[in-house]
């Protein structure tokens, strides 16, 4: 695979969504090399247990959009979000199959709008699917992906809502 390709391919998508929304929800965006896949990860700073280190830390939730050497044999682009050891989020009181059983029917209204998806996984893959792969729309392809990712964000929040410690004091 030629990593810098579509590394390059990966930053001009990531160059192509709206700072300004980015802003307002208060995400962050990564482009690069994760686990020999060129990726874009779309993050919140606070749904991570590091906040020096939301990337890497042990408990997070991300976003991800991905190709490496196998999916370019089948041509295909993955996305997914990820829910990482959730029972160790400070302010939540969180078991992740709680989370991600809340999430996917909240999701449903949503399911529609995403290719191939897949909800019947593990409790720390919260969806995961693929679209063809086109070289030459993959920029395209890419910012799709995270536009309906933007439309999506606030079921995360409103699921993070229901375990809020604080919350279930009140």
């Amino acid at each position: 695979m030629d990593y810098q390709f579509y590394l390059d391919k990966f930053q001009e998508s990531a160059n192509l969504i709206d700072k300004k929304i980015l802003e307002e929800k208060n995400l962050l965006l990564y482009v690069g090399v994760v686990l020999d896949s060129v990726c874009l990860k779309l993050y919140k700073k606070e749904w991570s247990s590091n906040l020096d280190d939301p990337l890497n830390a042990k408990t997070r939730i991300f976003f991800s959009v991905w190709i490496n050497d196998k999916t370019l044999k089948d041509k295909r682009l993955f996305y997914n979000i990820h829910a990482l050891k959730l029972r160790e989020l400070k302010g939540y009181s969180i078991t992740s199959r709680n989370f991600a059983a809340d999430f996917r029917i909240r999701f449903k209204d949503f399911e529609d709008h995403w290719e191939n998806i897949n909800l019947k996984l593990g409790p720390l893959t919260l969806m995961e699917g693929w679209k063809n792969l086109d070289d030459t729309n993959l920029e395209n392809s890419i910012l799709d992906l995270a536009k309906n990712f933007l439309e999506i964000e606030p079921l995360i929040e409103q699921t993070l809502e229901i375990f809020n410690e604080s919350k279930k004091q009140n």
